[in-house]
C-alpha cells in the first residue's frame, strides 16, 4: 500500500449530502475483485450522460459538462470535498477502490459512513472529518477561487489552504501509523511474520497431521 505523508492538490467539490456507494461505483461494474480499473466509472451515473456498462471505452462516452469531475478547473484534483454522510449505503469496498484508482487520496466531510470510513484506511485514502462550518467555508473558497489548493500534512495533522488558513484535524494514532507506513491488513500481519513462522514450526511438531 502506498504510504501517505503529505499532499498538495486542487480540490474537487461534490456538493451533495448522503452520497452513497452505489453513486460512487454503480453495481454493474462490481464484477472484479481487483482494486484497479474502476476509476473510469467513479460517479458513473452523474459523470456521463449515456448508460454505463462494464468494458466500455470511457473516452468514447458522452460526459456531463455540469458535473464537477468533468470541469477543467478541477482536473487532476486528488482531494475531494464532500457533504454529510459521504459513503453511506452498502459496504462495497469497490467504492474506495474507484476513488483511489481515479487518483483521490484525501476526503473531507462533516461525517462519513462507518464502513466506508474504515475501508479508506485499508486502501491508503485519508478521510478527514471537519466541522460543518469549516466544510461550508471550504466549499465557498473553492467556488470563488479558481486554482484553489489545500496542503495536507499527516505528521502534523494540519491542512493549509492557498488562502492562508490553517486547520488542525484528528486521526486515531494507529490509523495514522497505518497510512504513514503504507500498511494494509496484510502488511500489519506480516510485521509479525517471525512469530507466525515460529508458531507454525511448533505446530508441525505438536500436530504433524495438520500439515500432511
Amino acid at each position: 500500500m502506498k504510504p501517505f505523508v503529505q499532499l498538495q492538490s486542487l480540490v474537487l467539490p461534490i456538493d451533495r449530502a448522503n452520497v452513497d456507494t452505489d453513486a460512487l461505483i454503480p453495481k454493474q461494474f462490481m464484477k472484479s475483485i481487483r482494486r484497479t480499473g474502476f476509476g473510469d466509472h467513479l460517479f458513473d451515473e452523474w459523470r456521463y450522460l449515456d448508460p454505463g456498462e462494464l468494458g466500455q471505452d470511457a473516452s468514447q462516452r458522452v460526459v456531463n459538462p455540469k458535473f464537477a469531475l468533468n470541469q477543467a478547473r478541477y482536473k487532476g484534483a486528488q482531494i475531494l470535498l464532500a457533504r454529510e454522510n459521504f459513503g453511506c449505503g452498502s459496504s462495497r469496498e469497490h467504492a474506495v477502490w474507484a476513488l483511489s484508482d481515479f487518483g483521490i487520496r484525501v476526503l473531507l466531510a462533516p461525517r462519513f459512513a462507518d464502513i466506508f470510513f474504515n475501508n479508506c484506511f485499508k486502501n491508503a485514502l485519508l478521510p478527514i472529518v471537519l466541522s460543518g462550518e469549516l466544510i461550508e467555508q471550504l466549499f465557498n473558497e473553492v467556488e470563488y477561487n479558481p486554482g484553489y489548493t489545500l496542503s495536507v500534512d499527516l505528521p502534523s495533522q494540519t491542512i493549509h489552504t492557498s488562502t492562508g488558513m490553517s486547520i488542525a484535524f484528528d486521526i486515531h494514532p494507529s490509523r495514522k501509523v497505518r497510512l504513514l507506513e503504507g500498511l494494509d491488513d496484510i502488511g500489519i500481519t506480516l510485521q509479525h511474520a517471525d512469530r507466525i513462522r515460529a508458531y507454525e514450526s511448533k505446530q508441525r511438531l505438536v500436530s504433524p497431521w495438520l500439515f500432511t
